[in-house]
């Protein structure tokens, strides 16, 4: 019995992850695709890769937070996969075809209020 009580404990004190709500993960994958689909270039650790290596790139680093449940909304996944390196800590950069290279976090928030319906269509970071 004692040890039934102890087991429960244990459990109560690590809580089951849970998977984010459905329009936390339609917005995630959809700033992913955007940003496979822009036509854009991704700079990460001072190389610059192309929108399809970035989206690659990304999806691995959600998937890597997602299986440890630490990813909920899209803004936590800006800022824990799609703003610096996780290994070097050098912020990720996007380059646009005649437009000015901005930091990704701007560029996926921008992507963010786009999809939301809150931001510009005409001017969209592409």
């Amino acid at each position: 019995m004692r040890l039934l009580l102890l087991l429960s404990i244990a459990l109560l004190a690590f809580p089951a992850g849970a998977a984010p709500p459905a329009a936390a993960v339609r917005e995630i994958e959809g700033l992913i695709a955007a940003l496979g689909a822009s036509g854009c270039d991704f700079q990460r650790n001072g190389s610059w890769y192309p929108a399809k290596k970035a989206e690659q790139h990304l999806r691995r680093k959600y998937d890597y937070l997602r299986e440890r449940d630490k990813v909920a909304s899209a803004e936590q996944f800006i800022e824990l996969a799609g703003t610096r390196s996780s290994m070097s800590g050098r912020a990720y950069r996007v380059r646009c075809p005649g437009k000015p290279v901005v930091d990704s976090a701007a560029w996926l928030q921008g992507r963010l209020r786009v999809l939301r319906g809150s931001g510009p269509t005409s001017s969209e970071p592409r």
